[in-house]
């Protein structure tokens, strides 16, 4: 099995239960992983494994629509990929709110889902 991340994907968006804090917008970061059944490369050829940027388009798009929970957001993602890529086995991803407003410090609140073919 090959398993293929990005970490850290930065974005300004209009998420949140509250009506506030979908009209505010706050920062979010998503960690996307997806396995592949795929394991020998040996032809250096692009179109035999799945192109980033492909997942990163992906990724940006389900972040643009205005949705209010992580929850949703992470299962979003993960399916959305899945739906896209056939050659996908297994996809975890992780979505966090940065300062999400609760009364006390918190960095980040995160929901992570896998979901498998």
């Amino acid at each position: 099995m090959t398993t293929i991340r990005l970490e850290g994907l930065d974005f300004f968006a209009h998420h949140g239960y509250y009506e506030e804090e979908r009209k505010v917008g706050n920062r979010y970061t998503v960690d996307v992983e997806v396995c592949l059944s795929e394991t020998t490369f040996t032809d250096d050829d692009l179109d035999h494994t799945i192109n980033y940027e492909e997942i990163y388009l992906i990724v940006s798009t389900v972040m643009s629509v205005s949705t209010k929970l992580l929850e949703t957001l992470a299962s979003s993602i993960c399916r959305e990929l899945l739906k896209q890529f056939s050659s996908i086995t297994q996809v975890n991803s992780t979505v966090s709110k940065h300062n999400p407003p609760i009364k006390g410090v918190c960095k980040k609140a995160s929901v992570s889902i896998s979901q498998k073919r």
